[in-house]
């Protein structure tokens, strides 16, 4: 099941259907952005095997050079996506979409194709893959943030920061960051 109202912060279980929804829209996304999309990968909760996530689909796709995200939004708009200006995550050009007014399944995050942001969440993805210790700690560090922020995305996002840049920044240069698919 995908889809959360906007805004709102809920987990849920783990359900083996993302994979094949991920694999769904790479093909729609690719038929739309053809060359302008140099990668596109399923990353975040959903994207991590037995992970508690929101249910929203989150998809990194890269371009290069970063102006090209321009070239983006008439394709994905094509698609169902709408730009998602205000969304408030550096050098990250968010676009969304869902079934109905107010509500997201999907999140496309454009950045720069090989770029810092790039490598940092794919590392991120493949550790919380690899770690079963990291993905408990994640997901205490998630159910935390629900409780203290139900609604609203940016404190959700906030509460959730400093774990993930250290873990971030621990990655940074190990030889997992640079082991995904």
């Amino acid at each position: 099941m995908l889809g959360l109202k906007r805004g709102v912060n809920v987990l849920v279980d783990y359900d083996p259907a993302w994979p094949a929804e991920f694999v769904a829209e790479r093909e729609r996304l690719t038929a739309a952005l053809g060359t302008i999309a140099k990668g596109i990968e399923h990353y975040g909760s959903t994207s991590v095997v037995g992970m508690r996530a929101k249910p929203l689909l989150d998809i990194l796709v890269g371009v290069l050079p970063l102006a090209d995200w321009a070239c983006c939004p008439e394709p994905l708009a094509a698609l169902g996506y709408d730009y998602a200006e205000n969304a408030g995550v550096a050098g990250h050009y968010i676009f969304g979409r869902g079934p109905e007014a107010g509500v997201r399944t999907h999140l496309v995050h454009v950045v720069e194709f090989q770029g810092e942001s790039w490598r940092s969440n794919l590392a991120f993805r493949q550790a919380l893959r690899g770690d079963a210790a990291l993905r408990q700690a994640y997901v205490a560090i998630k159910e935390a943030a629900v409780a203290q922020a139900p609604v609203g995305r940016g404190k959700y996002t906030a509460l959730k920061r400093d774990f993930i840049d250290t873990a971030k920044a621990a990655l940074a240069g190990s030889p997992q960051a640079e082991d995904h698919p």
